[in-house]
């Protein structure tokens, strides 16, 4: 009987597209998915470093495995990942009954690993401190058939002092265009509708090639490719966001109306000491020139509360600029320090108390702005890529679950006869919106995927400047 596998991730879309690609190695070396790590016998752990939380998340799911590896010797659990290429053999210290430790840059030796403990009965640690190979050309075993991810690059060249990602990741390393163009136009050939390009930095590709509007030509030509839908990107940063992406945005009809563009905060005096090369202004303006050039586009980011030093002057001009941003959602962080950055030695650390009581206020403050922007999609037409077919049931009316253009959640009600696929596209209305999420109760039309993709306005409400 073949051995059985799960892979389970932790942390960023990274970190799910290297899982993916791991398990694409272990179905190449003859093993077969587990429906759970109780019933696996090899359970994989692809880590994140980035929170505090991380340690704890990793060693408490280990100590769950501890009891099975006793039972079972012949079981083998592996730990990839950030957390891993930090911590190296620190991690058998802590929990003896891994069996492997990988980093970041050699995930493709992972079946090599299993097999040389099978051999020895001894753990194998490997860290490489550099890229071996791009995930992207190794084998994959994608958890979506419609939606794939593909990196354009690795690595990052920046050196916030919150964040400990480039030593963990490397320098920044672009993937040729016309790879990335080949992988994506064979992801079409399979069924793949929708793709999403990652980096750590993506709108800093090119630059490596001497080509700084790199980013934007890959938009243009990924964009063209026949049988894309919908093409999304992640992350950008906002010192290289240019005029020339938003025009690539705003002109290529599959890029999505969608940006993720991380804030962190909105005080200058703390984006200094966060080593963030952009002011509140410069990432205001950026919103205002996205907006003009794509009105109804929905913009989310990320942002950091309790920075060392943060002040409650600081704080307040976070959560200004939360207001006049308009973002349709964002992910909200408290600060936690990481070993080896510059930042956990600071001697002017926020006390906890005080972190909870602004990030509170912050989550309170996102989700009014949110919940506002999502309101003025009621009585919008919009377009809604299924994610989940199969339907659930929200009392007596059945929903499918989707995506909008612009990466809002969508749930749909539909008969009960009717047959749904993840990747179909609809159309419909939307009837009520939540701080969340948006319902459309009223009917919906399959749209042909032939047809040539066609940017929606929007509501009128929307895209109107940032304030200032």
């Amino acid at each position: 009987m073949p051995r059985s596998y799960v892979v389970q991730t932790l942390g960023c879309q990274m970190n799910v597209h290297d899982s993916e690609h791991m398990a694409g190695l272990l179905e190449d070396a003859g093993f077969v998915a587990a429906d759970s790590a109780a019933d696996a016998d090899v359970v994989v752990i692809n880590t994140c470093a980035v929170r505090e939380n991380a340690d704890n998340r990793l060693y408490g799911n280990l100590g769950q495995l501890a009891p099975r590896k006793r039972a079972n010797p012949d079981m083998r659990i592996a730990v990839a990942g950030c957390l891993a290429q930090k911590d190296r053999a620190g991690i058998l210290e802590r929990a003896p009954w891994v069996d492997v430790v990988l980093g970041t840059h050699n995930i493709g030796s992972l079946p090599a690993l299993l097999d040389r403990v099978d051999r020895t009965a001894e753990p194998q640690v490997e860290i490489v401190e550099s890229l071996q190979a791009f995930p992207s050309d190794l084998p994959v075993q994608r958890a979506s058939a419609h939606s794939a991810w593909v990196a354009i690059s690795v690595g990052c060249n920046n050196t916030c002092t919150f964040c400990i990602v480039p030593s963990l990741r490397g320098r920044e390393r672009d993937r040729a265009p016309g790879d990335i163009v080949r992988e994506v136009a064979a992801l079409a050939e399979q069924g793949v509708r929708e793709i999403t390009l990652l980096g750590q930095n993506v709108n800093a590709y090119g630059v490596e090639f001497g080509n700084r509007d790199g980013f934007a030509d890959l938009l243009r030509e990924v964009g063209a490719v026949p049988g894309i839908r919908r093409v999304r990107f992640t992350s950008p940063h906002p010192r290289d966001f240019t005029a020339s992406v938003i025009a690539a945005m705003a002109e290529t009809p599959t890029v999505m109306p969608s940006l993720h563009m991380p804030l962190q905060s909105g005080s200058d005096a703390v984006l200094r000491r966060m080593r963030r090369s952009y002011r509140r202004d410069r990432f205001l303006d950026i919103l205002t020139a996205v907006r003009e050039r794509i009105p109804a586009a929905a913009i989310t980011t990320d942002i950091i509360v309790g920075f060392p030093g943060e002040t409650d002057e600081d704080f307040a001009a976070t959560v200004d600029v939360v207001r006049r941003a308009r973002f349709s959602g964002a992910f909200t962080f408290q600060y936690s320090p990481r070993p080896g950055t510059p930042a956990a030695d600071y001697d002017d650390q926020v006390p906890p108390d005080v972190v909870g009581q602004r990030y509170r206020a912050l989550v309170t403050a996102v989700e009014e702005v949110a919940w506002a922007e999502n309101r003025a999609w009621e009585g919008c037409e919009i377009e809604v890529m299924v994610s989940d077919g199969s339907g659930r049931k929200d009392g007596a009316t059945r929903r499918i679950t989707g995506r909008a253009r612009d990466n809002r959640l969508v749930h749909v009600a539909v008969a009960d006869g009717d047959h749904l696929h993840p990747g179909d596209l609809l159309t419909t209305r939307v009837t009520y919106a939540a701080p969340h999420h948006l319902l459309a109760d009223a009917g919906y039309t399959v749209v042909d995927p032939t047809e040539p993709a066609a940017c929606s306005s929007g509501p009128v409400t929307l895209g109107l400047p940032v304030l200032r």
